[in-house]
Protein backbone atom coordinates (compact mmCIF):
# COMPACT_ATOMS: atom_id res chain seq x y z
CA UNK A 1 0.00 0.00 0.00
CA UNK A 2 1.56 3.38 -1.31
CA UNK A 3 1.89 5.47 1.75
CA UNK A 4 4.14 8.99 0.34
CA UNK A 5 2.61 11.30 -2.41
CA UNK A 6 5.61 10.32 -5.26
CA UNK A 7 4.71 6.53 -4.59
CA UNK A 8 0.96 7.03 -5.22
CA UNK A 9 2.10 9.18 -8.12
CA UNK A 10 4.45 6.38 -9.88
CA UNK A 11 2.13 4.07 -8.58
CA UNK A 12 -0.88 5.71 -10.24
CA UNK A 13 1.31 5.99 -13.66
CA UNK A 14 1.67 2.17 -13.80
CA UNK A 15 -1.72 1.12 -12.74
CA UNK A 16 -3.64 3.58 -15.35
CA UNK A 17 -1.33 4.55 -18.10
CA UNK A 18 -2.61 6.00 -20.92
CA UNK A 19 -5.81 6.90 -19.12
CA UNK A 20 -6.77 10.49 -18.62
CA UNK A 21 -5.79 11.80 -15.49
CA UNK A 22 -6.65 15.25 -15.89
CA UNK A 23 -8.86 17.35 -18.45
CA UNK A 24 -8.62 21.13 -18.63
CA UNK A 25 -10.22 22.45 -21.70
CA UNK A 26 -8.28 20.99 -25.00
CA UNK A 27 -5.62 19.47 -22.54
CA UNK A 28 -5.66 15.91 -22.07
CA UNK A 29 -3.32 14.60 -19.82
CA UNK A 30 -2.64 10.78 -19.16
CA UNK A 31 -1.10 9.42 -15.73
CA UNK A 32 1.86 8.42 -17.26
CA UNK A 33 2.35 11.55 -18.96
CA UNK A 34 2.01 13.36 -15.37
CA UNK A 35 4.81 11.07 -13.89
CA UNK A 36 6.82 12.71 -16.35
CA UNK A 37 6.22 15.98 -16.10
CA UNK A 38 5.95 16.26 -12.42
CA UNK A 39 9.87 14.39 -12.99
CA UNK A 40 10.91 16.76 -14.90
CA UNK A 41 9.78 19.81 -12.97
CA UNK A 42 11.55 18.30 -9.86
CA UNK A 43 14.76 18.31 -11.35
CA UNK A 44 14.21 21.60 -12.48
CA UNK A 45 13.44 22.75 -9.18
CA UNK A 46 16.24 20.54 -7.57
CA UNK A 47 18.80 22.19 -10.38
CA UNK A 48 17.20 26.01 -8.64
CA UNK A 49 18.66 24.67 -5.40
CA UNK A 50 15.65 23.20 -3.96
CA UNK A 51 16.77 20.66 -1.70
CA UNK A 52 14.88 17.86 0.46
CA UNK A 53 12.92 19.25 2.96
CA UNK A 54 12.66 22.76 1.95
CA UNK A 55 9.59 23.94 1.57
CA UNK A 56 8.27 25.16 -1.91
CA UNK A 57 4.78 28.01 -1.82
CA UNK A 58 2.61 27.68 -4.70
CA UNK A 59 0.45 30.87 -5.13
CA UNK A 60 -2.03 29.80 -7.93
CA UNK A 61 -5.67 29.36 -9.20
CA UNK A 62 -7.01 25.80 -10.09
CA UNK A 63 -4.47 24.15 -12.92
CA UNK A 64 -3.38 20.98 -14.09
CA UNK A 65 0.01 23.65 -14.48
CA UNK A 66 -0.54 23.59 -10.01
CA UNK A 67 -0.98 19.96 -9.55
CA UNK A 68 2.11 19.41 -11.64
CA UNK A 69 3.89 22.45 -9.55
CA UNK A 70 2.80 21.05 -6.31
CA UNK A 71 3.52 16.94 -6.66
CA UNK A 72 6.94 17.82 -7.93
CA UNK A 73 7.60 19.68 -4.69
CA UNK A 74 7.22 16.58 -3.23
CA UNK A 75 8.76 13.92 -6.18
CA UNK A 76 12.19 16.82 -4.71
CA UNK A 77 11.87 15.65 -1.38
CA UNK A 78 10.27 19.18 -0.55
CA UNK A 79 7.34 20.10 1.80
CA UNK A 80 4.68 21.80 -0.03
CA UNK A 81 2.94 25.11 1.35
CA UNK A 82 -0.76 26.24 -0.92
CA UNK A 83 -1.75 30.02 -0.41
CA UNK A 84 -4.93 30.87 -0.88
CA UNK A 85 -5.33 32.96 -3.94
CA UNK A 86 -7.73 35.52 -2.61
CA UNK A 87 -4.84 36.80 0.17
CA UNK A 88 -3.15 39.95 -0.51
CA UNK A 89 0.09 40.40 -0.89
CA UNK A 90 1.04 41.23 2.54
CA UNK A 91 -0.91 37.83 3.87
CA UNK A 92 0.66 35.85 1.38
CA UNK A 93 4.42 37.35 2.27
CA UNK A 94 3.71 36.35 5.63
CA UNK A 95 3.52 32.86 5.01
CA UNK A 96 6.02 33.01 2.42
CA UNK A 97 8.53 34.78 5.32
CA UNK A 98 7.33 32.41 8.15
CA UNK A 99 7.69 29.11 6.13
CA UNK A 100 11.33 30.56 4.51
CA UNK A 101 10.55 29.41 1.01
CA UNK A 102 12.80 28.08 -1.06
CA UNK A 103 10.58 29.20 -4.10
CA UNK A 104 7.72 30.50 -4.73
CA UNK A 105 5.43 28.92 -8.07
CA UNK A 106 3.14 31.98 -8.72
CA UNK A 107 0.33 32.52 -11.63
CA UNK A 108 0.29 35.42 -13.67
CA UNK A 109 -3.17 36.96 -15.06
CA UNK A 110 -5.50 35.27 -12.09
CA UNK A 111 -8.24 37.81 -11.61
CA UNK A 112 -6.60 40.52 -13.41
CA UNK A 113 -4.05 40.58 -10.55
CA UNK A 114 -0.36 39.54 -11.15
CA UNK A 115 0.82 37.57 -8.18
CA UNK A 116 4.39 38.17 -8.56
CA UNK A 117 4.48 41.75 -8.93
CA UNK A 118 2.22 42.55 -6.07
CA UNK A 119 4.88 40.14 -4.34
CA UNK A 120 7.58 42.29 -5.99
CA UNK A 121 5.82 45.62 -4.64
CA UNK A 122 5.39 44.55 -1.38
CA UNK A 123 9.00 43.87 -0.68
CA UNK A 124 8.98 39.82 -0.97
CA UNK A 125 12.69 38.89 -2.14
CA UNK A 126 12.38 35.03 -2.38
CA UNK A 127 12.80 33.51 -6.49
CA UNK A 128 9.60 33.21 -8.12
CA UNK A 129 9.07 31.05 -10.93
CA UNK A 130 5.94 31.89 -12.64
CA UNK A 131 3.63 28.65 -13.94
CA UNK A 132 3.84 29.46 -17.19
CA UNK A 133 7.89 28.67 -16.95
CA UNK A 134 7.37 25.12 -15.89
CA UNK A 135 7.28 23.70 -19.83
CA UNK A 136 11.08 24.97 -19.86
CA UNK A 137 12.50 23.42 -16.51
CA UNK A 138 14.39 20.06 -16.45
CA UNK A 139 17.67 19.11 -14.89
CA UNK A 140 19.90 16.42 -14.44
CA UNK A 141 18.49 13.30 -12.50
CA UNK A 142 17.45 13.18 -9.20
CA UNK A 143 17.54 10.70 -6.50
CA UNK A 144 15.44 11.66 -3.25
CA UNK A 145 13.95 8.97 -1.09
CA UNK A 146 10.69 10.19 0.64
CA UNK A 147 9.81 8.84 4.22
CA UNK A 148 5.70 8.38 5.15
CA UNK A 149 6.85 10.31 8.14
CA UNK A 150 8.07 13.12 6.76
CA UNK A 151 6.23 16.47 6.30
CA UNK A 152 4.30 16.49 3.01
CA UNK A 153 2.72 19.63 3.28
CA UNK A 154 2.19 22.78 5.56
CA UNK A 155 -1.73 23.92 5.41
CA UNK A 156 -2.28 27.19 6.99
CA UNK A 157 -5.51 28.18 8.90
CA UNK A 158 -6.12 30.46 11.49
CA UNK A 159 -6.32 30.48 15.36
CA UNK A 160 -8.40 32.53 18.17
CA UNK A 161 -5.92 35.29 17.61
CA UNK A 162 -6.38 35.49 14.03
CA UNK A 163 -2.86 35.04 13.02
CA UNK A 164 -2.57 31.82 10.65
CA UNK A 165 -1.24 28.82 11.91
CA UNK A 166 0.79 26.30 9.64
CA UNK A 167 -0.35 22.31 10.01
CA UNK A 168 2.08 20.02 9.45
CA UNK A 169 1.03 16.73 8.12
CA UNK A 170 3.18 13.77 7.03
CA UNK A 171 2.93 11.93 3.56
CA UNK A 172 1.15 8.97 5.46
CA UNK A 173 -1.66 11.27 6.67
CA UNK A 174 -1.86 13.03 3.39
CA UNK A 175 -2.25 9.90 1.31
CA UNK A 176 -3.94 8.00 4.20
CA UNK A 177 -7.17 10.67 4.21
CA UNK A 178 -7.82 10.92 0.80
CA UNK A 179 -7.77 6.67 0.86
CA UNK A 180 -10.46 6.91 3.18
CA UNK A 181 -12.86 9.72 1.79
CA UNK A 182 -12.48 7.55 -1.52
CA UNK A 183 -12.98 4.13 -0.19
CA UNK A 184 -15.85 5.72 1.46
CA UNK A 185 -17.35 7.58 -1.55
CA UNK A 186 -16.88 4.37 -3.62
CA UNK A 187 -14.49 6.75 -5.93
CA UNK A 188 -12.99 4.93 -9.06
CA UNK A 189 -11.22 5.10 -12.56
CA UNK A 190 -14.64 5.61 -13.51
CA UNK A 191 -15.15 8.74 -12.31
CA UNK A 192 -14.94 11.58 -13.84
CA UNK A 193 -14.32 14.48 -10.82
CA UNK A 194 -15.00 17.64 -11.44
CA UNK A 195 -12.45 19.64 -8.88
CA UNK A 196 -14.47 23.18 -8.19
CA UNK A 197 -12.67 23.14 -4.25
CA UNK A 198 -9.83 25.09 -4.70
CA UNK A 199 -6.27 23.15 -4.54
CA UNK A 200 -5.00 25.07 -1.89
CA UNK A 201 -7.70 23.85 0.23
CA UNK A 202 -7.09 20.68 1.70
CA UNK A 203 -10.67 19.71 0.48
CA UNK A 204 -9.43 20.19 -3.13
CA UNK A 205 -5.83 19.35 -2.54
CA UNK A 206 -5.94 16.12 -0.88
CA UNK A 207 -9.67 14.73 -1.18
CA UNK A 208 -9.41 16.11 -5.01
CA UNK A 209 -5.57 15.61 -6.27
CA UNK A 210 -4.69 12.69 -4.14
CA UNK A 211 -7.73 10.72 -4.34
CA UNK A 212 -7.12 11.13 -7.65
CA UNK A 213 -4.04 9.46 -7.86
CA UNK A 214 -4.84 6.62 -5.61
CA UNK A 215 -8.90 5.68 -7.88
CA UNK A 216 -7.70 6.74 -11.40
CA UNK A 217 -10.40 9.03 -11.17
CA UNK A 218 -10.62 11.68 -13.82
CA UNK A 219 -9.74 15.48 -12.67
CA UNK A 220 -11.68 18.13 -13.99
CA UNK A 221 -9.91 21.46 -12.48
CA UNK A 222 -12.00 24.61 -12.30
CA UNK A 223 -10.10 27.50 -11.47
CA UNK A 224 -13.23 30.05 -10.89
CA UNK A 225 -16.99 28.72 -10.21
CA UNK A 226 -19.59 30.29 -13.17
CA UNK A 227 -22.65 28.22 -12.89
CA UNK A 228 -23.51 28.48 -16.41
CA UNK A 229 -20.09 26.96 -17.21
CA UNK A 230 -20.12 24.31 -14.33
CA UNK A 231 -24.17 23.24 -16.04
CA UNK A 232 -22.54 22.64 -19.49
CA UNK A 233 -19.24 20.94 -18.32
CA UNK A 234 -21.20 18.81 -16.18
CA UNK A 235 -23.25 17.29 -19.06
CA UNK A 236 -20.70 17.29 -21.64
CA UNK A 237 -18.33 15.45 -19.78
CA UNK A 238 -20.80 13.57 -17.99
CA UNK A 239 -19.23 14.25 -14.69
CA UNK A 240 -19.78 11.77 -11.82
CA UNK A 241 -18.17 12.90 -8.58
CA UNK A 242 -18.38 16.97 -7.34
CA UNK A 243 -17.81 17.86 -3.73
CA UNK A 244 -18.39 20.81 -2.50
CA UNK A 245 -19.71 23.66 -0.23
CA UNK A 246 -23.24 23.78 0.38
CA UNK A 247 -23.01 27.18 -2.11
CA UNK A 248 -22.45 25.11 -4.89
CA UNK A 249 -25.41 23.22 -4.64
CA UNK A 250 -27.97 25.88 -4.29
CA UNK A 251 -26.42 28.05 -6.86
CA UNK A 252 -26.92 25.25 -9.44
CA UNK A 253 -30.49 24.21 -8.29
CA UNK A 254 -31.26 28.46 -8.30
CA UNK A 255 -29.77 28.63 -11.83
CA UNK A 256 -32.56 29.61 -14.21
CA UNK A 257 -30.86 27.53 -17.00
CA UNK A 258 -30.40 24.06 -15.03
CA UNK A 259 -33.36 22.81 -16.65
CA UNK A 260 -31.66 22.70 -20.05
CA UNK A 261 -28.87 20.52 -18.86
CA UNK A 262 -28.78 17.20 -18.76
CA UNK A 263 -27.12 16.70 -15.28
CA UNK A 264 -28.25 12.87 -14.64
CA UNK A 265 -24.18 11.49 -14.73
CA UNK A 266 -23.81 12.84 -11.48
CA UNK A 267 -23.61 10.49 -8.93
CA UNK A 268 -21.51 11.64 -5.63
CA UNK A 269 -21.86 14.91 -3.88
CA UNK A 270 -19.71 15.28 -0.25
CA UNK A 271 -20.91 18.37 1.58
CA UNK A 272 -20.20 20.47 4.51
CA UNK A 273 -18.14 23.31 5.83
CA UNK A 274 -21.38 25.54 6.80
CA UNK A 275 -25.05 24.19 8.53
CA UNK A 276 -26.84 22.24 5.51
CA UNK A 277 -30.38 22.61 5.31
CA UNK A 278 -32.56 19.43 5.36
CA UNK A 279 -34.28 20.60 1.86
CA UNK A 280 -30.89 21.09 0.31
CA UNK A 281 -30.12 17.40 0.55
CA UNK A 282 -33.67 16.26 -0.79
CA UNK A 283 -33.21 18.46 -3.50
CA UNK A 284 -30.13 17.49 -4.79
CA UNK A 285 -31.66 14.14 -4.30
CA UNK A 286 -35.18 14.79 -6.13
CA UNK A 287 -34.10 17.74 -8.57
CA UNK A 288 -30.28 17.02 -9.34
CA UNK A 289 -30.47 13.18 -8.92
CA UNK A 290 -27.27 12.41 -7.33
CA UNK A 291 -27.39 8.99 -5.97
CA UNK A 292 -25.33 9.90 -3.22
CA UNK A 293 -25.47 13.20 -1.15
CA UNK A 294 -23.14 12.98 1.97
CA UNK A 295 -22.05 15.55 4.65
CA UNK A 296 -18.59 15.12 6.38
CA UNK A 297 -16.84 16.99 9.43
CA UNK A 298 -12.90 18.09 9.10
CA UNK A 299 -10.65 21.03 9.59
CA UNK A 300 -7.34 21.54 8.68
CA UNK A 301 -6.01 19.48 11.40
CA UNK A 302 -7.43 16.52 11.04
CA UNK A 303 -8.99 16.67 7.23
CA UNK A 304 -11.88 14.56 7.57
CA UNK A 305 -13.32 13.15 10.60
CA UNK A 306 -16.57 12.12 10.32
CA UNK A 307 -17.81 11.36 7.44
CA UNK A 308 -21.88 9.78 6.45
CA UNK A 309 -22.39 6.87 4.36
CA UNK A 310 -24.17 6.39 1.38
CA UNK A 311 -27.55 5.18 2.36
CA UNK A 312 -28.34 7.55 5.56
CA UNK A 313 -31.14 9.74 5.59
CA UNK A 314 -31.51 12.88 4.20
CA UNK A 315 -32.36 14.13 8.04
CA UNK A 316 -29.03 12.02 8.94
CA UNK A 317 -27.13 13.35 6.25
CA UNK A 318 -28.26 17.34 6.79
CA UNK A 319 -28.53 17.38 10.64
CA UNK A 320 -24.82 15.40 11.32
CA UNK A 321 -21.62 15.30 9.97
CA UNK A 322 -22.00 11.19 10.24
CA UNK A 323 -19.71 8.62 12.00
CA UNK A 324 -15.60 8.43 12.55
CA UNK A 325 -13.90 7.47 9.74
CA UNK A 326 -11.63 4.45 9.63
CA UNK A 327 -8.73 5.60 11.87
CA UNK A 328 -10.55 8.23 13.20
CA UNK A 329 -12.17 8.52 17.10
CA UNK A 330 -14.64 11.03 18.08
CA UNK A 331 -15.75 11.94 21.56
CA UNK A 332 -17.36 14.74 23.34
CA UNK A 333 -15.58 15.86 26.65
CA UNK A 334 -17.29 17.17 29.97
CA UNK A 335 -20.78 16.60 28.39
CA UNK A 336 -23.88 18.53 29.75
CA UNK A 337 -27.04 17.40 29.94
CA UNK A 338 -27.94 17.49 27.10
CA UNK A 339 -24.78 15.63 26.00
CA UNK A 340 -23.41 18.70 24.59
CA UNK A 341 -19.69 19.05 24.69
CA UNK A 342 -16.36 20.07 23.36
CA UNK A 343 -15.41 17.96 20.44
CA UNK A 344 -12.66 15.67 20.88
CA UNK A 345 -10.74 14.08 17.62
CA UNK A 346 -8.07 11.53 17.82
CA UNK A 347 -6.56 9.31 15.11
CA UNK A 348 -4.12 8.55 12.64
CA UNK A 349 -5.12 12.03 10.64
CA UNK A 350 -5.15 14.53 13.43
CA UNK A 351 -1.97 16.92 12.51
CA UNK A 352 1.27 16.36 13.42
CA UNK A 353 1.67 19.87 14.81
CA UNK A 354 1.28 23.62 14.13
CA UNK A 355 4.87 25.16 12.67
CA UNK A 356 7.20 26.24 15.01
CA UNK A 357 4.34 26.58 17.87
CA UNK A 358 5.17 24.42 20.23
CA UNK A 359 2.77 26.01 22.72
CA UNK A 360 0.04 25.96 20.68
CA UNK A 361 0.28 22.44 19.67
CA UNK A 362 0.67 21.22 23.08
CA UNK A 363 -2.69 23.18 23.35
CA UNK A 364 -4.95 21.55 20.71
CA UNK A 365 -3.78 18.11 21.25
CA UNK A 366 -3.69 16.87 24.80
CA UNK A 367 -1.48 13.98 26.50
CA UNK A 368 -3.78 10.96 25.45
CA UNK A 369 -3.37 12.66 21.63
CA UNK A 370 -7.17 14.05 21.76
CA UNK A 371 -7.02 16.95 19.66
CA UNK A 372 -9.33 19.68 20.83
CA UNK A 373 -11.68 21.16 18.46
CA UNK A 374 -13.39 24.56 19.59
CA UNK A 375 -16.31 23.28 17.86
CA UNK A 376 -19.67 22.14 20.21
CA UNK A 377 -21.14 19.39 19.43
CA UNK A 378 -23.07 16.08 20.32
CA UNK A 379 -22.47 12.32 19.63
CA UNK A 380 -26.09 10.24 18.81
CA UNK A 381 -26.22 6.39 19.87
CA UNK A 382 -25.00 5.69 16.28
CA UNK A 383 -21.79 7.54 16.51
CA UNK A 384 -23.31 10.55 14.42
CA UNK A 385 -22.16 14.02 14.99
CA UNK A 386 -23.76 16.76 15.12
CA UNK A 387 -22.00 20.19 15.53
CA UNK A 388 -23.91 22.36 17.69
CA UNK A 389 -21.97 25.38 18.07
CA UNK A 390 -18.37 27.06 18.35
CA UNK A 391 -16.20 27.68 21.17
CA UNK A 392 -14.20 30.01 19.26
CA UNK A 393 -16.21 32.63 17.13
CA UNK A 394 -15.14 31.68 13.49
CA UNK A 395 -17.39 31.40 10.94
CA UNK A 396 -17.82 29.90 7.37
CA UNK A 397 -17.98 31.95 4.32
CA UNK A 398 -19.26 30.09 0.85
CA UNK A 399 -17.03 27.54 2.09
CA UNK A 400 -14.27 29.21 3.59
CA UNK A 401 -13.53 29.53 7.29
CA UNK A 402 -13.55 33.43 8.84
CA UNK A 403 -11.69 34.26 11.94
CA UNK A 404 -13.30 37.51 13.33
CA UNK A 405 -10.26 38.61 15.02
CA UNK A 406 -8.20 39.00 12.05
CA UNK A 407 -10.83 41.07 10.64
CA UNK A 408 -11.02 43.02 14.14
CA UNK A 409 -7.08 43.42 13.73
CA UNK A 410 -7.23 44.84 10.53
CA UNK A 411 -10.39 47.47 11.00
CA UNK A 412 -9.24 48.84 14.49
CA UNK A 413 -6.33 50.51 12.22
CA UNK A 414 -8.91 52.51 10.40
CA UNK A 415 -9.64 56.12 11.78
CA UNK A 416 -12.61 56.78 12.93
CA UNK A 417 -12.87 53.37 14.08
CA UNK A 418 -13.16 53.43 18.24
CA UNK A 419 -14.23 49.57 18.62
CA UNK A 420 -14.76 46.90 16.52
CA UNK A 421 -16.29 43.19 16.65
CA UNK A 422 -16.97 41.07 14.10
CA UNK A 423 -19.31 38.13 13.95
CA UNK A 424 -20.72 35.53 11.55
CA UNK A 425 -24.36 36.31 10.16
CA UNK A 426 -26.61 33.79 8.28
CA UNK A 427 -27.00 33.93 4.67
CA UNK A 428 -28.95 31.96 2.04
CA UNK A 429 -26.37 31.70 -0.61
CA UNK A 430 -23.37 31.94 0.96
CA UNK A 431 -23.58 29.97 4.67
CA UNK A 432 -22.84 32.91 6.72
CA UNK A 433 -21.19 36.54 5.81
CA UNK A 434 -19.14 38.75 7.63
CA UNK A 435 -21.07 41.43 10.06
CA UNK A 436 -19.23 44.25 11.77
CA UNK A 437 -20.03 46.30 14.97
CA UNK A 438 -18.41 49.66 14.91
CA UNK A 439 -17.83 52.04 17.67
CA UNK A 440 -17.10 55.01 15.58
CA UNK A 441 -14.53 57.88 16.31
CA UNK A 442 -15.64 59.97 13.91
CA UNK A 443 -17.29 60.83 10.91
CA UNK A 444 -16.84 57.45 8.79
CA UNK A 445 -19.39 55.43 6.85
CA UNK A 446 -19.99 52.14 5.89
CA UNK A 447 -18.68 52.19 2.84
CA UNK A 448 -15.32 53.38 4.21
CA UNK A 449 -15.42 50.52 6.66
CA UNK A 450 -15.88 47.89 3.90
CA UNK A 451 -13.07 49.62 1.07
CA UNK A 452 -10.72 49.39 4.13
CA UNK A 453 -11.00 45.69 4.75
CA UNK A 454 -10.92 44.80 0.60
CA UNK A 455 -7.55 46.74 0.70
CA UNK A 456 -5.96 44.51 2.91
CA UNK A 457 -8.22 41.20 3.05
CA UNK A 458 -9.01 38.55 0.68
CA UNK A 459 -12.69 38.86 -0.05
CA UNK A 460 -14.54 36.06 2.05
CA UNK A 461 -13.12 38.22 5.10
CA UNK A 462 -14.73 41.68 4.24
CA UNK A 463 -17.37 41.99 5.83
CA UNK A 464 -20.82 42.16 4.28
CA UNK A 465 -22.73 44.21 6.84
CA UNK A 466 -21.31 47.61 9.12
CA UNK A 467 -23.70 48.67 12.21
CA UNK A 468 -22.48 51.10 13.91
CA UNK A 469 -23.17 51.41 17.62
CA UNK A 470 -22.52 53.43 20.38
CA UNK A 471 -20.68 50.60 22.56
CA UNK A 472 -19.84 46.99 22.36
CA UNK A 473 -21.77 45.03 24.69
CA UNK A 474 -19.00 43.90 27.38
CA UNK A 475 -19.37 41.79 31.02
CA UNK A 476 -18.00 43.23 34.29
CA UNK A 477 -14.35 42.24 33.46
CA UNK A 478 -13.92 43.61 30.11
CA UNK A 479 -15.10 40.72 27.97
CA UNK A 480 -17.16 41.16 24.72
CA UNK A 481 -20.37 39.80 24.54
CA UNK A 482 -20.52 38.49 21.20
CA UNK A 483 -23.72 36.14 22.08
CA UNK A 484 -25.58 39.62 22.33
CA UNK A 485 -24.27 40.74 18.68
CA UNK A 486 -25.23 37.60 17.11
CA UNK A 487 -28.95 38.11 17.87
CA UNK A 488 -29.35 41.80 17.53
Amino acid sequence: MVDTIPAALHAAAERFGSRPAYVEGDRVLSFARLWDEVGRVARGYAARGVAPGDRVCVWAPNSVDWVIAALAVSTAGGTLVPINTRYTAPEARDIIERVDAALVVVAGGFLGRDFAAELAADGSTRRILDVAELAALDGPPIDVAVSPDDVADILFTSGTTGRPKGVLSAHRQTVGVARVWAELGGVTDRDRYLVVNPFFHSFGYKVGILTGLLTGATLYPVATFDVAATLTLIERERITVLPGAPTIYQSLLTAPERAGHDLSSLRLAVTGAAVVPVVLIERMRDELRIDTVVTAFGMTEAVVATMCRDGDSAETVATTCGRAVPGMEATIAEPDENGAGELLLRGEYVMLGYLDDPAATAEAIDADGWLHTGDVGTLDDAGNLRITDRLKDMYICGGFNVYPAEVEQVLARLDGVADVAVVGASDERMGEVGRAFVVPAGDIAAEDVIAFARERLANFKVPRYVDFVDALPRNPSGKLLKNELRSS
